[in-house]
């Protein structure tokens, strides 16, 4: 019997080789096998139905409900494929201007944060990394709490840009850490965890010289994760760094495969062990920044999902990178939209209810590990 080279079985998904039954020929496809070959495309066709009618319903609902033909029509005028004046212009604002961008943020955010989540947990071979691994959300709450503590900015794009500076900020300490070698992931875990308690402290002491009280309540609301100051600017800077590091981890969707074996194994099997670390973890870094800036730091989603993923198609990258992408950006969609709701006119931030969320699916995961021999 022969195996793909460089390609283990567990990496592609497909487990040990199965012992064939009595006169049942080795190379016969079984409807067994057929039915786990064809699995991952009916969960990728359906991800890809289910998501756009995710965002059609969450733009629908809300403080004032409106009928999704409506939100259809705003959308169809916007980009020109329909008439513009069919709805009346109260309802086009609260869908074009309100809820579209926030929800679609939604999207991007959750997306992105699982196909970090994903690929770090690879990297790493550490089922409990998240896309905060490398400090960057830690960084990126110490520079939006500057912006807004401050003052040393104005204008919509000075907390994101100020956030997105302290993400790079925190990841370019994590680098000076490391070295040029990057020394392997117990020292990426470490170098990571010392910035993000740096940062944090900072953070901390920032808050501490903010004297408005109504400063001091932006600054927590936002440190929650909150996707209300959604911008289509920032739809548009999110979808940029998301689909590019998408598409980066996708080429490398072999080399993630290899890496789930860990470094050795990986270089045994061709792989620039180094530079490609660099270049993912550099990857999944930016990205990360660029969505805490948007959103904040929502917790769980990227830690979470990817474990979802791997259940439903398997743990091979090539699968499981955009499954995982449909997977939280719907995830992330649904739990925004609850969290402006549940208590309309209040709104939750949705970081908090992804970690009450996230919490008891964790405390399952973890007994599961536990449990496993």
């Amino acid at each position: 019997m022969t195996v793909e080279a460089g390609t283990p079985p567990e990496a592609r998904g497909t487990g040990p080789a199965r012992t064939p039954r009595s006169g049942e020929s080795p190379g016969r496809v079984t409807d067994g096998s057929r039915r786990r070959s064809a699995r991952p495309t009916v969960v990728l066709a359906a991800g890809c139905v289910l998501l756009p009618l995710s965002v059609l319903a969450a733009v629908s609902i809300g403080s004032a409900d409106l009928p999704p033909y409506d939100v259809l029509r705003v959308v169809a005028g916007h980009l020109g494929a329909g008439p513009a004046d069919t709805v009346s212009p109260l309802r086009d604002s609260i869908v074009w201007d309100l809820r579209l961008p926030r929800v679609l943020l939604a999207a991007l955010v959750g997306a992105g944060l699982t196909v970090c989540g994903t690929v770090l947990q690879a990297l790493t071979r550490n089922p409990l990394a998240d896309p905060y691994l490398l400090g960057v959300s830690s960084g990126a709450s110490t520079g939006a709490v500057a912006v807004l503590v401050l003052g040393a900015g104005s204008g919509s794009l000075a907390l994101p840009t100020g956030a997105f500076a302290g993400a790079l900020t925190a990841f370019g300490c994590v680098l000076v850490l490391l070295g040029r070698s990057l020394g392997g992931t117990t020292k990426v875990v470490l170098a990571g965890v010392m910035v993000s308690q740096l940062f944090s402290a900072l953070t901390s002491l920032t808050v501490l010289w903010a004297g408005d009280a109504e400063q001091t309540r932006s600054v927590t609301f936002w440190l929650m994760g909150s996707l209300a100051p959604a911008t289509w600017t920032s739809v548009t800077v999110c979808a940029g760094a998301a689909a590019a590091v998408l598409l980066l981890c996708l080429a490398r969707a072999d080399t993630l495969d290899a890496f789930t074996f860990g470094r050795e194994a990986a270089s045994a099997l061709g792989v620039e062990v180094r530079r490609t670390e660099r270049l993912l973890y550099t990857g999944t870094a930016v990205l990360a920044g660029a969505l805490v800036s948007a959103g904040g730091a929502i917790g769980f989603v990227g830690l979470l999902v990817p474990h979802a993923a791997r259940f439903l198609v398997g743990a091979r990258h090539r699968v499981l990178l955009p499954v995982g992408a449909l997977l939280g950006a719907a995830f992330l969609v649904w739990a925004d939209t609850a969290a402006r709701t549940l208590f309309s006119p209040q709104e939750m931030p949705v970081g908090v209810l992804t970690a009450l969320l996230g919490v008891p699916a964790f405390a399952v995961l973890l007994r599961r590990r536990v449990a496993a021999p």
